[in-house]
């Protein structure tokens, strides 16, 4: 196993798959076969269409990624193997590793799937992962009025964790009829916008118009946690009004870090595990919509990308 197909990113709005040279096998290597990875919709629009800002060129560069921004780069960072040999031949694992084939792995970065989480449903991992570090960023307290504006994967799995604190009801928030549905189906209030006040407010619509609404229904001293990630799009925000007399505060969240509240007793290996811990919940298959076939990732993958399906995590099938 000297080489793999992957997916690369080589102009706005076009990818193509090509052949890659494996790196050698040092003594902790492993061999990976990959059978499923999870199409981080937000993050890959953005790199498809060429909006990473040159600020962020090394900031966004994904573990074993190859290629520079803007193009051609290989890109992604939620796939799920099998090792194929060694004294973990067979073993499940998610990496955090660009859409490919097969990869040579040193075994650190392969991390167990609990037997309860399926293949699609452990793509889900990375999104995961950023959810619950936003928990922890928010340190939501029970009985605390909340609200998740966007409706995505990110979004409704924020939503999903804020409502296991005791006390909290969160409020999803998305114009899209087939969003707020999907929400309901998960145990989540849901609405086309939001009204009131909140004491906490979750932004991940990748809309600057959800983040203003967010300042919007945002009570005194209200926390409003940013999970968007604009790219080189610039946003305004209407501060002139009652952000200060509300003594707001706008933070941001990002899963680069652990969140500093954790970071002194979590690895970001110990959040991972805990993020694929948390998958073990069957109603997160809900969220999982299209599948495509690695083969067709050239045709299929750039239309998918610039369309809001009902189901919003797409996964890449390689069997």
């Amino acid at each position: 196993m000297t080489t793999a197909r992957s997916l690369w990113y080589v102009a706005p709005g076009r990818v193509e798959l090509r052949s890659v040279e494996l790196p050698p096998a040092g003594d902790d290597a492993l061999p990976i076969r990959i059978v499923a990875s999870g199409i981080s919709r937000g993050t890959e629009r953005l790199v498809l269409r060429g909006q990473v800002p040159p600020s962020e060129f090394e900031r966004m560069r994904c573990p074993f990624q190859q290629g520079d921004f803007p193009f051609p780069v290989k890109y992604g960072y939620s796939a799920v193997g099998r090792v194929e040999a060694g004294p973990r031949a067979g073993e499940r694992v998610f990496v955090l590793h660009p859409h490919q084939e097969r990869c040579l792995l040193p075994a650190a970065w392969a991390c167990p799937i609990p037997a309860a989480v399926p293949d699609a449903r452990a793509t889900l991992a990375a999104n995961m992962e950023t959810a619950l570090n936003a928990s922890w960023d928010a340190e939501l307290v029970g009985s605390e009025r909340v609200a998740v504006i966007g409706g995505g994967v990110v979004g409704l799995l924020v939503a999903c964790l804020a409502k296991a604190v005791l006390g909290v009801a969160p409020l999803l928030v998305d114009p899209e009829p087939a969003r707020l549905e999907l929400a309901r189906a998960l145990g989540l209030e849901a609405a086309p916008a939001a009204a009131g006040e909140f004491d906490l407010i979750f932004h991940a619509s990748g809309n600057p118009a959800g983040l203003v609404a967010a300042l919007d229904v945002a009570a005194f001293e209200a926390r409003i946690l940013e999970l968007s990630w604009f790219g080189d799009r610039p946003v305004t925000l209407p501060l002139g009004g009652a952000f200060h007399a509300r003594r707001l505060r706008l933070i941001a969240s990002q899963v680069g870090q652990v969140a500093a509240a954790r970071r002194a007793t979590t690895t970001h290996r110990q959040r991972l595990a805990q993020a694929l811990e948390l998958l073990t919940d069957p109603r997160y298959d809900l969220l999982l919509g299209p599948r495509l076939d690695f083969a067709t990732l050239p045709t299929s993958l750039p239309a998918l990308l610039e369309t809001n399906p009902e189901r919003p995590h797409s996964v890449v099938d390689y069997e």
